[in-house]
């Protein structure tokens, strides 16, 4: 196989029509910039220390423990509560009361005043509340094939079945982690200036880490008090292979649609570092080693990537295929190749399917942390003044802005049932984001705007009788209707990468999707959907631990190195 290479390619983005399609952001990987290696790279470049000052959890697994990582300047607690719940209660819907265990996390040390607040409020979850000192709140359960396996076998004084850790992936799954305001806790703008923070979801991203680390410490407590004498830790490197599972809904799917900013700066940053990385005319000889070695990492990873759902597996499957495809043509590459990472760009496109094609974008940045990382500080959008509508643009302007980003939605028969089949709504019980049947169930009144092909389409015929030389505040005088869709376009017109250039209340939408995407920018792996409206991930498998930063890093966690014996 031969790779093809346009020259005039070498330093341009992606398009925004090529990148932002629905099908494509459902393929995204995770890469350098994901939110958990960016937050490890820091704890780990700046030696932060971590200690567990207390850990009151009694012979059933009932308990608390606070977990500090102190940094250069300041110092948090995750404070974790376990509880014995009945297996009957044990749910990942959102609408459930009770969990295997509950959390925040502190800024700071907890006090015992503090201590005795967070008893009171945090097992509640919605139903209590914290104060500007928490920063997240989160909740958690048990993995029903998983947890008692390993309780067990270290009771005996055994290892858990490693193929059974593989399996499953975790011991405890959390079924949200909440920041930004949310019950109680901090605001995003009062922590968004302090460095740890600097980049989108550390917050969160930190509690999940500690998390990880307190239900490690909690199996092996449940089983030393079950085994006494006879029971033992887990294999370090079998602890090593444990994550923490998460069950995300639609919850989370409108994020992309509602933070039209930050999503852009988020794709910007992984297009411009896949055009940096691309422009590099020769790579090294370690560089072109260490792409390969995390090829064939990533080809044995994805052996052990199952799923039940139907779309997924045969993207699955097609996924292995282009992996090998993609084997033999990186191994033709040397210290001679032109553009070796453009040509193999190019090629995908030909030969690859989009899960292949984004697979790549993710890998090739791997050897280029010296020429990418620094794109993590571009990510957020805390400084972002609030976006006043441009009243003076010209109509024949905000024309050309709808007909260059929305071209896709003018040619579209709104009228038709099918292209506008769903509607995005907000749960009164709950006050969560739900997708419903609009000719259905009687959810029309109550739509959220989280249809902008189809209020673009609608701004641009208001347009239609309208002179190019009036201006927008002259328009929207007339018809206030549309100032919600304006100011998103005149966003868009700033932010390349703000919209997602799809139908998003089509009858065949897929909000896992929107789901894939951001979990990927998470850090997320092992992506298993359940249905179209829900996924199953794992975070920090194969992660160090907090106290193996300072000795033993690897900043290719992620690929994790299956052949090795335990």
């Amino acid at each position: 196989m031969t790779m093809p290479l346009c020259e005039t390619d070498l330093r341009q983005l992606r398009a925004p029509d090529k990148v932002m399609k629905l099908s494509r952001l459902g393929s995204i990987h995770q890469s350098r910039l994901s939110f958990m290696r960016i937050l490890l790279r820091r704890l780990q470049n700046e030696n932060w220390q971590f200690d567990r000052p207390v850990f009151e959890i009694d012979a059933c697994g009932v308990g608390y423990a606070v977990y500090s990582a102190r940094g250069p300047e300041r110092t948090y607690s995750l404070v974790a509560f376990s509880h014995d719940l009945p297996e009957e209660k044990r749910s990942d819907r959102v609408i459930a009361d009770a969990w295997d265990a509950t959390f925040t996390l502190f800024d700071g040390v907890p006090s015992s005043q503090d201590i005795e607040r967070l008893v009171r409020n945090v097992p509640l979850q919605e139903a209590g509340r914290i104060s500007q000192k928490e920063l997240s709140l989160s909740r958690a359960n048990r993995s029903a094939r998983l947890w008692e396996h390993v309780v067990d076998a270290l009771a005996k004084g055994e290892q858990p079945d490693i193929q059974k850790i593989e399996a499953v992936g975790y011991l405890m799954r959390t079924t949200a982690v909440y920041g930004s305001g949310k019950f109680g806790a901090a605001d995003r703008e009062m922590i968004a200036d302090r460095p740890e923070f600097q980049s989108p979801f550390q917050v969160e991203m930190l509690s999940v880490f500690l998390t990880r680390a307190f239900v490690r410490d909690l199996v092996e407590h449940v089983a030393k008090m079950k085994g006494g004498e006879n029971a033992v830790k887990l294999n370090p490197q079998i602890a090593q292979r444990i994550g923490i599972g998460n069950s995300t809904g639609l919850g989370m799917a409108p994020f992309l649609l509602n933070h039209p900013v930050l999503f852009n700066n988020w794709i910007a940053a992984r297009e411009q570092a896949a055009a940096r990385v691309c422009a590099v005319q020769h790579a090294t000889r370690s560089e072109i080693k260490l792409f390969s070695e995390l090829l064939e990492r990533s080809i044995l990873s994805a052996e052990h990537w199952t799923t039940e759902h139907r779309t997924q597996a045969e993207k699955i499957a097609v996924f292995k295929k282009d992996l090998k495809c993609l084997q033999q043509l990186a191994d033709s590459i040397d210290e001679t190749t032109e553009y070796p990472w453009s040509r193999l760009c190019t090629w995908s496109e030909q030969e690859l399917a989009l899960e292949g094609q984004e697979f790549l974008i993710s890998l090739i940045l791997e050897p280029y942390g010296a020429l990418v990382d620094d794109l993590a500080s571009t990510m957020a959008a805390d400084n972002t003044p609030t976006f006043r509508i441009a009243g003076a643009m010209p109509l024949g302007d905000l024309r050309t802005v709808l007909e260059q980003v929305y071209g896709w939605a003018l040619n579209i028969d709104w009228d038709a049932h099918h292209n506008k089949a769903r509607a995005w709504y907000v749960s009164e019980e709950k006050l969560e984001p739900r997708l419903g049947e609009r000719f259905k169930e009687p959810i029309e009144e109550y739509e959220q705007p989280l249809a902008p092909g189809r209020d673009a389409a609608a701004l641009y015929r208001a347009l239609s009788h309208w002179p190019s030389d009036k201006n927008t505040a002259q328009f929207l005088l007339r018809h206030p209707e549309y100032r919600h869709i304006v100011r998103r376009v005149q966003i868009v017109n700033q932010a390349s990468y703000a919209e997602i250039r799809d139908n998003t209340i089509a009858s065949d939408v897929l909000p896992i999707d929107m789901l894939r995407c951001k979990l990927a920018f998470f850090g997320a792996v092992q992506f298993d959907p359940r249905s179209d409206r829900w996924v199953r991930i794992n975070m920090y498998a194969n992660a160090p631990y907090p106290e193996d930063l300072s000795t033993h890093f690897d900043d290719f966690w992620v690929y994790p190195a299956f052949g090795r014996e335990i």
